[in-house]
């Protein structure tokens, strides 16, 4: 093996060799997953802590190879303050004949909602404030034209906290959401499904495993049983079969199981915990509820750009996407370090 590129240097962690920027130092592994592993760094260009994260195997498929390219294309479309940013993507290659690696550099964040809540209960305005920024961050990717897939855990977080008294393991997994997947096409309502990405394989009509219809249930024991138009819409065989199996279940009264909630909260909830998408309330029409009065702005909840997908649509081999992601990697333009979005008082 040769020497690393110029600028650069190799740091193996967790048996994987990282070849990164010499202004990338102290890289700590935060994470790993089946399309990369993530470790923290100090950019000493931009002054600030920032995560890189090195797709796994980039090229190995075609649908690797798609995802790669896609993945970098979003992130560079997608520019909004509650939305997670791509400060930089760099490979150690000097040619496309050399390119097998892609390194991805976002802002690094410094805990998530799920550990803040181990640590302290939130109020009824935290969660106002929480749940409008996420909302407003799903109006601006929705309006690309972009169905996202999860939202790690933070809706749950968000609205369990809405709670004086903690519900139930069952009422729980229904905060989390997934009940949209298994309906057939896309909408730009708030996706409850995001929270487990297990279960978008109910929109292919993949099978159903234990956990899933266990989940499966437990959202019907909430929700109630979907009516004959809304079972029609689901794609999975094996959901639509599950569901017909199950005894006639009532809708749940919400307010009954978030005790002393919000009563706006709660109104808000119900109307995006909905089985059909068609009906389901959307990311901005969320956003202009009563229960988000004291942060709704309509001029500073900014829409997308619409996200060109064409390219991504044509039939290409490794090779062409793998060239493609070269173009995309090369013509990536990092922000200015005065135009960062980080904290530039952070020491190394």
């Amino acid at each position: 093996m040769s020497g690393p590129r110029a600028g650069f240097y190799r740091q193996e962690l967790n048996k994987t060799i990282w070849e990164v920027p010499q202004r990338l130092q102290g890289l700590r592994p935060v994470g790993s997953g089946a399309y990369g592993s993530v470790c923290s760094a100090y950019d000493a260009r931009l002054c600030q802590k920032v995560a890189v994260k090195k797709l796994s195997r980039p090229f190995q498929s075609l649908i690797h190879a798609r995802r790669t390219y896609r993945e970098l294309r979003l992130l560079k479309h997608l520019k909004h303050e509650n939305v997670i940013g791509l400060l930089d993507v760099f490979t150690p290659a000097t040619s496309i004949e050399d390119f097998s690696e892609v390194y991805l550099v976002t802002t690094l964040m410094g805990a998530d909602l799920n550990n803040i809540v181990k640590c302290q209960a939130l109020s009824d305005e935290h969660v106002q404030f929480l749940v409008y920024q996420l909302l407003r961050g799903l109006k601006y990717i929705h309006s690309a034209g972009i169905i996202h897939r999860w939202t790690s855990g933070l809706w749950a977080a968000s609205w369990l906290s809405c709670s004086r008294e903690r519900p139930s393991s069952q009422e729980m997994t229904v905060s989390l959401g997934s009940i949209g997947p298994f309906l057939q096409g896309c909408s730009t309502t708030v996706p409850w499904e995001l929270g487990l990405e297990r279960f978008n394989g109910w929109a292919t009509g993949c099978f159903l495993s234990q956990i899933d219809i266990d989940q499966l249930k437990r959202i019907m024991e909430v929700v109630g049983t979907p009516s004959p138009e809304v079972l029609a819409k689901i794609s999975s065989e094996h959901a639509r079969t599950y569901i017909k199996s199950l005894p006639p279940m009532p809708q749940k009264d919400l307010s009954s199981i978030f005790h002393g909630a919000n009563p706006l909260a709660v109104d808000l909830l119900g109307r995006m915990l909905v089985l059909d998408s068609d009906q389901r309330v959307s990311a901005a029409e969320a956003l202009a509820h009563a229960y988000f009065s004291q942060y709704h702005d309509p001029d500073d909840e900014p829409e997308a750009e619409p996200y060109d997908e064409s390219v991504e649509a044509k039939e290409r081999t490794v090779e062409e996407w793998k060239e493609l992601t070269y173009q995309e990697v090369l013509s990536f333009k990092p922000l200015d370090p005065s135009q960062s979005p980080g904290n530039h008082e952070i020491e190394q």
